[in-house]
């Protein structure tokens, strides 16, 4: 058994990655300060010996008694919608907040994987995106508190191992859907199953031709733990879903799935917003013998009756 740090843990990716360390047999202490993160998401633990919760902003410093075998850095906005609106905070989480959980890592000579993100690459050059691409990023633009964060967390937790020794991993997310998603994320898939459910117009932005990867959030998470307990692996590696989608194909399945005839309406696609998105796994193939196995459709459908019980559908 072992004993796990998870910041963010009561986020979307934070509560599915703490349930499967639970079911592992691990003890977790998760840490949120709650801005973005739900106490629902971690209801179904307050009953467990092994879980623990602790109500704190990682941009403030912490610390966490006993021994501590990894600590799994997952604590920061992560939907437009959320950076958008909290640019000082996101940006405050990804260095000082990242500099922290890895001080609480190197104090007890923890393991330590930082969740960095697809948006590194910005809006791509290259395609797919492979860890060795440096990416097409605005550091002015308003996406860039959430990349730039990224970008510094990935650069902060390289420079506590090679200074300290920290035995770290890094993690680019690519775009992953799922139970616990919040409703008004701001996120396409939860935003489309949202609106086809309440037979509210399907907001596209764009004309729906720029694409996206989507990872179901089981073979996401199943992608975290072996980057985990795989030994020396510092570097980057992409867990995704390398087959790609349109924005309007995600849409068509969707509304197909939920049996809806909600309309497509178009809106101006926003400054930045990346028209390719797909990750070549090929690292994690290789260094990790993962991929992921549930298609989209699949995918839809187990997120759908999720949110169609949240909304009573």
């Amino acid at each position: 058994m072992a004993r796990v740090v998870v910041t963010g843990g009561a986020g979307f990716l934070g509560s599915h990655l703490c349930e499967k360390l639970l079911d592992r047999g691990d003890e977790v202490i998760c840490i949120d300060n709650l801005v973005t993160g739900d106490r629902a998401n971690i209801a179904r633990f307050a009953d467990d010996a092994r879980f623990t919760f602790l109500e704190h902003d990682i941009s403030e410093p912490f610390d966490v008694g006993g021994r501590v075998d990894a600590v799994l850095n997952f604590a920061s906005p992560a939907s437009p919608p959320d950076y958008l609106a909290l640019p000082i905070e996101t940006l405050k989480v990804g260095s000082l907040g990242t500099m922290h959980a890895l001080e609480v890592a190197r104090a007890h000579e923890a393991r330590f994987l930082a969740a960095s993100t697809s948006e590194v690459y910005g809006d791509p050059h290259v395609h797919p995106q492979t860890e060795s691409y440096w990416g097409n990023v605005n550091p002015v633009g308003p996406r860039s508190v959430y990349d730039e964060a990224k970008r510094f967390g990935e650069a902060l937790t390289m420079a506590y191992h090679r200074t300290y020794g920290v035995d770290t991993r890094l993690v680019r997310i690519f775009n992953t859907y799922g139970p616990q998603m919040r409703a008004g994320d701001g996120r396409v898939v939860s935003n489309f199953i949202v609106q086809a459910l309440r037979g509210a117009p399907i907001t596209i932005y764009g004309d729906g031709s720029q694409t996206r990867s989507f990872c179901y959030v089981d073979d996401e998470v199943r992608g975290f733990l072996a980057l985990l307990d795989t030994d020396g692996i510092h570097d980057p590696v992409n867990i995704g879903n390398p087959h790609e989608f349109t924005i309007l194909e995600l849409a068509k399945i969707v509304l197909e799935v939920v049996g809806s005839d909600s309309e497509l309406v178009y809106e101006p696609l926003p400054q930045d917003d990346p028209t390719q998105r797909k990750p070549d796994i090929t690292r994690a193939r290789r260094l990790l013998g993962w991929e992921p196995v549930v298609q989209l459709r699949e995918g839809v459908e187990r997120t759908s009756a999720y949110f169609a019980q949240r909304l009573g559908r």
